[in-house]
């Protein structure tokens, strides 16, 4: 069928119409949330080993800090996007850095920077674990070589066993952290009610170290009922689930900071409602957040 000139017109003018509005909801969109980082998220995006952003990675030697013991530096190569969002991981008990460092690079590239150190001792409690995360946060915003790609205002904390109660530790005693992401957490103290910073808790079901019935799900219980929380149980996982590549840890973890360090909204579909399935005992939170 032909169209005569000016039905063509009508339609050139109407498809202009509809992606002039196309891009309009884009740029109110970008503009509702300047911290956006990345394309649209997929199931298959956060589950991925990688993300959208190329990393590189410095060390941190312990000579040149305080308050910690050093560690790796992971970061986007990309600055056309502005500042992004940084959390520091902290390790076990007797554990150093070397024992999360897949973590980094796979957050990383998410569109963080990472930061995993080293404590300054192995055997350093929870509470000293806690100082040091923020001690590293610290020197990553004021001090580091990559400081100028970070929002110093959106920061985050994660930490496997006594780094997970640290971490604890740390979202309660720096109440502007964005988020936290206890690991296994282990920490003799069990009332966290002060904390008010966004917390995600992932345990073990099959932990003899930290066990969820008197660590994680004690954790969870005792903060603040009006907090953004959650905690995932991981079915069958022992302890050690943060020490190896673990698709299911990583891909709640992004989505935790993506949606409270990032305001990122986009990621609301992968925490609410609940999610489930078989590598997952057991999910709770405060969804919708």
């Amino acid at each position: 069928m032909r169209r005569s000139p000016r039905n063509l017109a009508r339609l050139v003018t109407a498809l202009a119409l509809v992606a002039g509005a196309a891009t309009a909801t884009a740029s109110a969109q970008a503009a509702d949330n300047p911290y956006e980082r990345g394309p649209d998220p997929t199931e298959s995006s956060i589950e991925a080993s990688r993300g959208p952003f190329a990393v590189s990675q410095t060390t941190v030697s312990s000579l040149v800090v305080s308050g910690f013991g050093g560690g790796t530096i992971y970061y986007p190569t990309d600055t056309s996007q502005g500042t992004f969002g940084a959390v520091a991981i902290s390790p076990g008990y007797t554990a150093d850095q070397t024992s999360i460092a897949w973590i980094g690079p796979r957050l990383a590239s998410q569109g963080f920077v990472v930061f995993t150190i080293d404590t300054i001792t192995r055997y350093d409690q929870p509470a000293s674990r806690g100082d040091q995360l923020l001690a590293a946060l610290d020197y990553l915003t004021q001090r580091s070589s990559v400081a100028s790609r970070i929002d110093s205002s959106r920061l985050g904390v994660a930490g496997h066993s006594m780094g997970g109660g640290g971490t604890l530790e740390a979202a309660d005693e720096r109440p502007s952290l964005q988020a936290a992401v206890p690991l296994a957490p282990w920490n003799l103290r069990k009332n966290f009610s002060s904390v008010q910073v966004p917390t995600f808790i992932i345990g073990g079901e099959s932990d003899t170290v930290a066990p969820v019935a008197t660590h994680s799900e004690p954790f969870y219980t005792s903060l603040p009922s009006s907090l953004d929380k959650a905690y995932m149980e991981l079915n069958n996982a022992s302890h050690f689930f943060p020490n190896t590549s673990n698709t299911t840890m990583a891909k709640y973890m992004i989505s935790w900071f993506k949606r409270f360090i990032d305001n990122d909204t986009r990621y609301d579909q992968f925490l609410c409602p609940n999610p489930s399935g078989l590598a997952i005992e057991e999910y709770r939170s405060t969804c919708p957040y």
